[in-house]
């Protein structure tokens, strides 16, 4: 499996936390918040497009809002393969962590 990149990985864990509210704009509050950097709509977006792509998200249009003009939103889920690529990475990250030495957190 060809690895996630780290703005793949963060999307990933994003969708995964944000369960039925993760479309773009809370994506995106959600990543600046937790990384403290400005994210554009185009950092969150080419990602997204690649991780439904290479079929670690599914996404679907919810029902037109009110709140939206009467438009839809582009709703993401992970899919179980997005969910084992997460446990890939974290694995890996755990490994090469565990052999750091003389490097204080």
């Amino acid at each position: 499996m060809k690895l996630l990149s780290r703005s793949e990985e963060l999307v990933l864990l994003a969708v995964l936390t944000l369960k039925e509210h993760a479309y773009c704009v809370p994506i995106r509050k959600k990543l600046k918040e937790t990384t403290g950097k400005s994210w554009s709509f185009g950092s969150i977006y080419d990602p997204l497009d690649r991780l439904v792509h290479r079929g670690f998200l599914k996404s679907f249009l919810s029902e037109p809002t009110k709140e939206r003009g009467g438009r839809s939103k582009r709703i993401y889920r992970l899919t179980e393969e997005g969910k084992k690529a997460l446990i890939e990475i974290r694995n890996i990250e755990k490994a090469l962590w565990a052999e750091v030495t003389g490097f204080e957190i």
